[in-house]
């Protein structure tokens, strides 16, 4: 589902990375560990197509994304691509309800809201739909975000330190759910973690 070859990427002629070659199919996860500094966080988010690398190839469903020009590149990832940032950027005055909707249609400008519903169900958030974000616990939000990444139904599906600021109950939680969620959904898994007890979960690894 997901390939790469000889990716790089360079903010400046200081700050430089070259990664490994990747490969993640579905209903497989994948995880990228590595100290701070080794470039975890860039690498997602190149994965994602927020950066653009500086050599290298990505194929995600087959389709080169290093090839596509940035309005191609968002409808691409708006459909095949989702993602779980460390931050979760949520519109403060939207409820979670229509935070979640409203990734569905910046996509296709359709509102998906019974696909919404059943996924904050499937994550025991029913209750939760009409309160705003940010009145929610850290954990409730990034089950929010987890939600909001999978309304279009990714093929791919990238976390980015999923479980950093969860308690222990909270990161086991989290990280069956990704694992389960990716497995439902016919979907390539790939978590960007420092987290040991992510590491004791997913045994496909790849160190920076």
């Amino acid at each position: 589902m997901i390939l790469t070859k000889g990716i790089g990427f360079q903010y400046n002629s200081q700050t430089q990375f070259q990664f490994p070659n990747l490969q993640c199919e579905s209903n497989q996860a994948l995880l990228i560990t590595g100290a701070s500094g080794k470039g975890k966080t860039t690498l997602l988010h190149v994965l994602g197509g927020l950066l653009k690398p500086t050599s290298g190839e990505i194929y995600i469903n087959n389709v080169n994304i290093c090839q596509l020009s940035s309005t191609k590149l968002d409808h691409f990832r708006g459909q095949n691509i989702g993602l779980i940032l460390q931050k979760s950027h949520f519109i403060a005055a939207l409820t979670v309800l229509e935070n979640i909707e409203l990734a569905s249609w910046l996509t296709d400008k359709t509102k998906k809201k019974e696909k919404a519903k059943e996924l904050l169900s499937l994550l025991g958030l029913d209750k939760c739909a009409s309160q705003l974000p940010q009145n929610l616990s850290v954990g409730q939000q990034q089950r929010v975000s987890i939600a909001r990444a999978l309304i279009n139904e990714p093929k791919l599906l990238l976390a980015d330190e999923p479980t950093s600021s969860l308690d222990n109950e909270n990161a086991k939680i989290v990280g069956d759910l990704l694992a389960g969620l990716a497995q439902k959904y016919n979907a390539a898994l790939v978590i960007v973690t420092h987290d040991q007890r992510l590491k004791e979960r997913f045994k496909s690894t790849i160190e920076l």
